[in-house]
């Protein structure tokens, strides 16, 4: 997952397409982007890391500038893997499946405006134009991880039975969630029109409960 923090992230292209970061490398690098595909070609048959390093090391690419090119030229034009969420709970196998379904419906249950999405190749929940959760598999854990580095920090207690990096927390594939540590980590994150929106769909909610009952 990318790194979390205080600022507003941006998304990513919602079609994962690598040409999406092109007129950004024309206008931070002063050159057209045929100038530097046919820079790279010219390497050859060189492998990544090289390709990598002739435009970071000698032009000062940053590496998502230089990663969109690299991969452009190797054949791969998008970066997205999977175009729903679905399709991401069906490739990290059923346990794994359950557990990150079961994480997301505490956190919505709570905060039924987040929304989710995948960004960077794992489900995101987002609250308006801003990323306030995210959650990934590996071979033997999940990772769960607040959009806020600070979040993590102020939880220090609450999360000494649990390995945490300075940006995630490791949980069990097979985790019993903590709904009240979820809403430890969104609660702080949430936007003033965030904030909005929830009290709004509370309120919506209720009123169709009283309707209900008459």
């Amino acid at each position: 997952m990318p790194k979390p923090g205080r600022s507003n992230t941006p998304k990513p292209a919602a079609s994962g397409d690598r040409a999406a970061h092109f007129p950004a490398i024309e206008k931070k690098y002063g050159k057209p982007v045929s100038h530097w595909l046919r820079m790279l070609a010219e390497l050859g048959d060189a492998k990544y890391p090289e390709q990598i390093a002739l435009l970071r090391e000698r032009h000062e690419f940053s590496q998502a500038h230089a990663n969109a090119l690299v991969m452009y030229v190797r054949g791969s034009t998008s970066s997205k893997r999977f175009a729903t969420p679905a399709d991401y709970f069906a490739s990290v196998g059923p346990i794994k499946a359950k557990t990150i379904r079961a994480v997301i419906a505490a956190i919505r249950k709570k905060h039924p405006h987040l929304e989710l999405v995948m960004a960077w190749n794992v489900p995101m929940l987002r609250d308006g134009d801003r990323y306030v959760f995210g959650i990934s598999a590996s071979t033997g854990h999940l990772l769960i991880a607040p959009w806020d580095a600070e979040v993590l920090k102020s939880l220090s207690a609450k999360l000494k039975a649990y390995e945490v990096n300075k940006k995630t927390v490791k949980i069990p594939i097979d985790w019993k969630v903590d709904a009240a540590l979820l809403d430890a980590m969104i609660r702080p994150q949430l936007s003033i029109g965030g904030a909005a929106k929830e009290s709004s769909a509370r309120k919506s909610s209720r009123k169709s409960a009283r309707k209900s009952t008459r």
